[in-house]
């Protein structure tokens, strides 16, 4: 084997590596919902989350881009002050059923919430309030696709049901990456409501 033949495989290491470093530390630079980590085993938390101001849009069928693209037009000024305001994560899609999703959420950060939000310009997006409380979630990698999201959304039933916990409501997906990160380093999670 040459030389070159030898420095493929450690340059292709060294790139697949420096892509995972980009990602995670890309990842940390936005504010994140806030909350409070109150039970953790492996993948599997229980977290106590603050309420927290959210700007909305609805997303059906496969329309997954038009909806990131409506509230990131928001995001990027396409609200009534014209404001620029700072993304952040994760990108939550409450479900309307088993995996799936009925709108998309992008979190207002804490500064622009607690100064009043501005309302947005397009007449499908909207401003709300996401309730804050105890919820069960269980962290993934992957793609998150349809039959990703009901499996872990499974799996995540059965660990609580063999702790004697009982979900209330409809599962909520977490996403914090751009859809150009590797399957292998996306972290998604599924959320449940606990009484």
């Amino acid at each position: 084997m040459s030389k070159r033949q030898k420095l493929i495989p450690a340059l292709l290491i060294f790139l697949f590596l420096s892509g995972v470093a980009l990602v995670v530390t890309s990842r940390a630079g936005y504010e994140t919902a806030s909350y409070e980590v109150v039970k953790k085993d492996g993948s599997f938390e229980i977290r106590n989350y603050k309420s927290h101001v959210v700007v909305s849009t609805p997303m059906t069928g496969g329309e997954q881009n038009q909806s990131f693209g409506r509230l990131f037009k928001y995001i990027s000024g396409g609200n009534e002050a014209e404001q620029k305001i700072k993304m952040t994560t994760p990108v939550f899609m409450p479900a309307t059923g088993e995996g799936q999703t009925g709108e998309m959420q992008f979190v207002v950060p804490a500064d622009v919430a607690s100064s009043g939000a501005p309302s947005p310009s397009d007449p499908s997006v909207k401003l709300s309030k996401m309730s804050g409380g105890k919820f069960a979630v269980l962290k993934y990698s992957g793609r998150n696709g349809l039959e990703d999201r009901r499996k872990k959304l499974a799996e995540l039933r059965t660990i609580l049901a063999a702790q004697g916990l009982a979900p209330v409501g409809n599962p909520v997906y977490a996403g914090y990456d751009p859809p150009w990160t590797p399957g292998p380093v996306r972290r998604n999670e599924v959320l449940l409501r606990l009484p």
